[in-house]
């Protein structure tokens, strides 16, 4: 099957990626990525990314009705969040996830319950496309003045009945010397 540019792109991004994590030296990515805007068929693009372990999924959905959710430790997060959920309690702590995009969006269709992101260093969350009807939003600075952005998170959809909440994880004197 031909790819398209887009194709194209996605990959050389997935090769951009690597190279930042040190995954492919730098003449590596350069090969692969002429490789990439040359490629006429996904064969040949699959073949660019095979040896490169433990990509994040474009989209992941999530969808619960009463209970609870929770993604901590070493989780690879995606450039997408599908959070469909009733009356439960989702939390998503990034202080040990796995980042390989610089944006991700998560879209809500929410209806009470709660939904709480535990900050990593350097993330950033607006609501700026988020309605909502009868809850709370509460996004604490994640990021001091002059820190580097590694993580844009932004929520987008709706939220009836329940709250989000966004802050950060306050390490104390005694977690530092463990």
């Amino acid at each position: 099957m031909r790819a398209s540019d887009a194709d194209r792109e996605r990959v050389v991004n997935v090769l951009r990626a690597a190279a930042a994590d040190g995954r492919l030296a730098p003449e590596e990515f350069s090969q692969r990525a002429r490789a990439a805007w040359s490629a006429r068929t996904f064969g040949e693009l699959a073949l660019l990314t095979a040896d490169l372990a433990e990509r994040a999924q474009d989209v992941i959905r999530i969808g619960q009705r009463g209970g609870s959710v929770r993604r901590a430790g070493r989780w690879v997060v995606p450039r997408r969040l599908e959070l469909r959920s009733s009356w439960s309690d989702m939390m998503l702590d990034f202080t040990g996830a796995v980042i390989r995009h610089d944006t991700l969006r998560i879209d809500l269709n929410m209806r009470g319950g709660s939904l709480i992101l535990v900050a990593g260093t350097g993330m950033v969350v607006t609501a700026d496309a988020l309605v909502v009807r009868h809850g709370d939003v509460d996004i604490s600075p994640s990021t001091g003045p002059g820190d580097p952005v590694t993580l844009r998170v932004q929520l987008a959809g709706r939220m009836r009945y329940g709250w989000v909440e966004a802050r950060r994880l306050v390490r104390t004197r005694r977690d530092e010397n463990q």
